[in-house]
């Protein structure tokens, strides 16, 4: 008997097959199509031929986890413990799994704020636990007094996503507060922050766990060096936890991969010291402006963008169709691949929304660009 029996084809495979069949840009799937900087693969070059090619420790690489700390420090002002406090895991998918397998009990219910991606619910099911869906309002942000009436004594995670993907919207102060106040009220809430577009912000900077004091000690704040610095394939994250929490993780961490690739734990500690995250917004603000720009020039309607590196827009003015079905004509009929927002929603909620992935080089942009305005 299968335990996921409501799981299938995810639509990211689905998105991507469509487009291979039909030969279309692909703006479905999260990856850039550019390439690495030539440093980094310099790195790489010279590191594989040395003798790095066995087990590293189970909590990372050491000078890596410092200069995490490091990162930390200097991008939040917040120091942690690089010993007890910071764990290297195998993209921020395992470490997403590893904190809510750690954390949350049979019977307890954790808290996802729709529409939501797709790696948060199964490692709930597995725990024997309840997922709780809670969607955002019509703008994508928080709808606090919706989580506030979710939330009860069994509660014992909720999982906050800021930057938010699909939508690109991101937190405020008045957001960070509400949260606080409701965990005043429910003390044993652990929050799960998945911030692995953090350095990806554009006009509003963005507002970190780490720059919450208060959220701290019952907070795992989950990162990805495969976002940040375009080598998604790598599959390197980082978690930040107290160490009482931390210490939890490791126990499911050390069971599930034991320790993350060791070439890819040596050559980022050393890309740390040549490269700077502040570049970052810069870099995908110009694409995010030159693909807005192509698609004013369209009939769809733009929805705000101020982070991750995907543009959600809406189809409503275009087409009757449900965001699925228009997204396979809008394949098979103009060649460009996106994603239909209700996939990420429980209830397959429909607002006629689609997201496209800018990450990708000019030519790319431009070309579906040209294909969108025909829509």
């Amino acid at each position: 008997m299968s335990k996921f029996p409501h799981i299938g084809t995810t639509i990211f495979t689905v998105m991507s097959q469509l487009s291979n069949q039909y030969n279309a840009i692909n703006l479905s799937q999260g990856f850039p199509n550019f390439p690495v900087d030539e440093r980094l693969k310099d790195i790489v070059a010279r590191r594989c031929r040395e003798e790095i090619h066995q087990y590293m420790p189970m909590a990372g690489y050491g000078p890596l986890v410092e200069k995490i700390a490091a990162l930390t420090e200097n991008s939040y002002a917040r120091k942690v413990n690089p010993a007890t406090e910071i764990l290297v895991t195998a993209g921020a998918t395992e470490a997403i799994f590893a904190t809510i397998q750690s954390l949350v009990n049979k019977g307890e219910e954790v808290i996802i704020l729709d529409p939501s991606y797709d790696c948060y619910e199964a490692p709930i099911l597995l725990c024997n636990a309840k997922p709780i869906r809670i969607t955002l309002q019509p703008d994508y942000t928080p709808n606090w007094e919706a989580i506030g009436q979710a939330m009860n004594r069994n509660t014992r995670m909720i999982i906050t996503n800021n930057p938010h993907n699909p939508s690109g919207r991101i937190w405020t102060e008045a957001d960070f507060v509400a949260l606080e106040k409701l965990l005043d009220i429910y003390p044993d809430v652990v929050v799960l922050s998945d911030e692995v577009y953090e350095y990806i912000t554009f006009e509003n900077r963005h507002i970190s766990v780490n720059h919450r004091p208060k959220l701290w000690e019952r907070s795992v704040i989950i990162s990805s060096f495969g976002k940040s610095f375009h080598i998604t394939g790598w599959k390197t994250g980082y978690a930040i936890a107290p160490e009482a929490l931390m210490a939890e993780l490791k126990k499911v961490h050390q069971f599930l991969v034991f320790s993350v690739n060791s070439i890819a734990q040596y050559a980022i500690c050393d890309y740390l010291d040549m490269v700077q995250v502040s570049e970052l917004s810069p870099f995908y603000q110009q694409k995010r402006d030159f693909f807005r720009e192509l698609l004013g020039e369209t009939r769809f309607g733009l929805l705000p963008c101020e982070g991750t590196y995907f543009q959600t827009v809406s189809y409503e003015s275009i087409a009757p169709d449900d965001d699925l079905s228009f997204c396979k004509r809008l394949v098979a009929d103009f060649g460009v691949a996106a994603i239909p927002l209700s996939v990420f929603h429980h209830t397959k909620t429909d607002w006629k929304h689609l997201r496209f992935c800018f990450a990708k080089d000019t030519t790319t942009l431009q070309l579906a660009g040209e294909k969108l305005m025909l829509v």
